[in-house]
């Protein structure tokens, strides 16, 4: 931190500045008029030059004391009216002209000229020399300052300096054990983490190691902490950049940014070079606003030169992370560069309550908490989303001044984190009943049919811009899912618009299924165009994308006729009439169910999976599923 004498200093620099300019205004006059500024005291009434010349003729004068070489005079004189009083009068003057002063040198005037103090001069020099020697004062100050702040102005004579933040003694403070759920990834890492300990046991039989590996995985999944966790492990010095700061509105700052990295990771080999989110500078040449010059891709034909020019086994490892690997040149990918792909995808049940297990150890957990029943209870979370699960309930915790999380702060933990914050409850209303009908429609339906995910719980509790939820939880990972589950997941999505028509009439339906509509239209089309799983037979007719401007994904259609665009919809029609006619058929046979439930809902806001089933068995058979095991 800076001492604060230079930031007084530095901000009465401007003030100091401006009194030195008034005062030098000020006192050349004052230093030239000392007598002239007593003479104004000792005399306030003035008077004019022919008046005294009258007063001259006429005899009245008694004395005249002259300053500011003769344009001031200070006059003694009888008054007019009363000739035994003197008046003391200041006169300015023209000028001592020799007609005035033979006037004045008589036997009856008193005469004396007072000479001038002549320091104008002196005091001028000086503020002439004090002005620029604050100035450049000042400037030094602030560029002595502003290059010790990170951004500043004076950063812009080292625009081309690397940003990379290296660690000397490798204190990233990360090991392998720290990173949990990826364990296949930390397999495919550990030969890095033995290159830089031991290269012997490679040169020895003349294997090379790869050059550099790309994490590629969706955000949180703990690609940056792996990357720690292997310069822990090894205990080597590591260098850490993100792609976007090579890249600046200069042309050729990135180039030589990279240049600059590269030179210190030299000096400091073995090392590692972690470039996080590459995509932000390694996106496909050709393909910029720019065409091929512009600085991203000069920044991108730099790293690709660095990257060549090494020499066999020289240490130096790069690392890079990103979540869009569909948009990288593909000359990044290749044997000699980026030799590697490492897969990082949000972890497997196993890997889930690992997660929990290494987030959990500073947590103060009740005896009653089951991280495995966590852990199967939030199937795609990734590692970010599970630590934030478990601060988000340590936070409730501490707000309802308990000493232990419990299972109430888990569940509201889970229910803020996957749909947001929670909103005051409706009032008991119509409108209050037709969400409960709706997401009873919801549950009833995910209840009956046997392929359907099962219901964890339905509440009236707003989250977000839900007025209504209703949660169901898959019983495993599924990373392959049937047709028959699909087509039970359109049926559960429009079992919420069923019940509003089987209950209120076609009249009284409601824009709340506006969201429900959408991801059944999806899941419609994807089961014709892409998996083949209708009448048009197994064909591919569109694929998803990435778009490499707006790094979102779109879907893109393949050459076909209109004639097959007309049979899609007609599929997709089809597909869709028919679950909603199985939709509608449930309501119908089981409205006595239906109207217990949304008045138990009504009146208790939530119901939970386990008493919703078991309130349904009573009227209906319910299929057997996995039941979720309880936390």
């Amino acid at each position: 931190m800076k001492p604060t004498w230079r930031n007084a200093l530095l901000w009465a620099l401007p003030a100091i500045v401006v009194g030195i300019f008034i005062w030098q205004s000020t006192m050349t006059p004052m230093a030239n008029s000392n007598g002239g500024a007593a003479a104004r005291n000792a005399a306030s009434t003035r008077m004019t030059y022919g008046r005294f010349l009258e007063y001259l003729d006429n005899g009245r004068v008694k004395s005249v004391d002259i300053y500011d070489n003769g344009r001031t005079a200070v006059v003694e004189a009888t008054d007019p009216e009363l000739e035994s009083r003197v008046q003391r009068l200041r006169v300015d003057l023209p000028g001592v002209a020799p007609e005035l002063m033979t006037r004045l040198n008589k036997p009856n005037i008193a005469l004396d000229v007072h000479p001038a103090q002549n320091n104008g001069a002196v005091w001028g020099l000086l503020g002439n020399l004090l002005f620029p020697v604050l100035l450049l004062a000042g400037l030094f100050l602030l560029f002595r300052r502003s290059n010790n702040m990170p951004g500043g102005p004076g950063q812009a004579m080292n625009f081309g300096k690397s940003k990379a933040r290296f660690q000397m003694e490798a204190k990233t403070g990360v090991m392998f054990d720290d990173v949990a759920g990826i364990e296949e990834a930390k397999e495919e890492l550990q030969e890095v983490v033995t290159f830089l300990k031991q290269p012997e046991k490679f040169t020895a039989v003349g294997a090379r190691i790869p050059k550099g590996a790309m994490l590629v995985g969706p955000p949180g999944t703990g690609k940056t902490l792996l990357a720690k966790a292997i310069a822990g492990e090894a205990g080597v010095p590591f260098f850490s950049i993100s792609g976007s700061e090579f890249v600046e509105m200069f042309v050729g700052v990135g180039a030589s940014r990279v240049r600059d990295l590269f030179k210190k990771a030299k000096e400091n080999s073995p090392c590692i070079i972690f470039i996080d989110e590459i995509d932000a500078v390694g996106r496909q040449r050709g393909a910029g606003i720019g065409g091929g010059n512009d600085e991203r891709e000069q920044t991108l034909n730099q790293l690709l030169t660095e990257m060549d020019g090494f020499e066999g086994n020289s240490g130096i490892i790069i690392i890079a992370a990103t979540n869009r690997v569909d948009v990288l040149d593909q000359a990044l990918l290749r044997p000699g560069r980026f030799d590697r792909q490492v897969m990082v995808d949000v972890p497997d049940i196993k890997g889930r309550l690992e997660v929990l297990q290494v987030h959990a150890r500073d947590k103060k957990l009740a005896d009653e908490i089951s991280l495995d029943a966590i852990a199967r209870r939030t199937p795609g979370f990734s590692g970010a989303d599970l630590a934030n699960l478990l601060n988000e309930a340590a936070i409730l915790t501490a707000r309802r001044r308990k000493e232990a999380v419990t299972i109430a702060e888990i569940d509201d933990a889970v229910d803020r984190v996957v749909a947001g914050m929670e909103g005051t409850p409706l009032v008991d209303s119509k409108s209050k009943r037709l969400i409960a009908y709706h997401e009873i429609g919801h549950a009833i339906v995910g209840t009956l049919i046997k392929d359907h995910d099962p219901v964890q719980k339905v509440t009236l509790v707003p989250r977000g811009q839900a007025q209504g939820l209703t949660w169901f939880v898959p019983s495993e990972d599924q990373g392959l899912i049937s047709r028959a589950q699909i087509k039970a997941r359109i049926t559960g999505a429009l079992g919420g618009r069923a019940a509003e028509e089987a209950v209120f009439g076609d009249a009284e339906v409601t824009t709340g299924a506006g969201g429900d509509l959408q991801q059944v239209a999806g899941m419609a089309r994807q089961m014709v165009t892409r998996y083949g799983m209708s009448d048009l037979g197994p064909l591919s007719l569109e694929s998803q994308q990435g778009e490499v401007f707006l790094g979102r994904d779109w879907t893109t259609r393949s050459e076909y006729s209109e004639e097959i665009a007309a049979r899609i919809d007609a599929q997709v029609r089809q597909i869709v009439e028919h679950c909603y006619d199985d939709a509608r058929q449930i309501m119908r046979d089981h409205r006595e169910v239906i109207d217990r439930l949304v008045d138990l809902l009504v009146e208790r806001e939530t119901i939970d999976g386990d008493e919703l089933r078991q309130i349904v068995s009573e009227y209906a058979d319910v299929p057997e599923k996995e039941q979720l095991q309880r936390i």
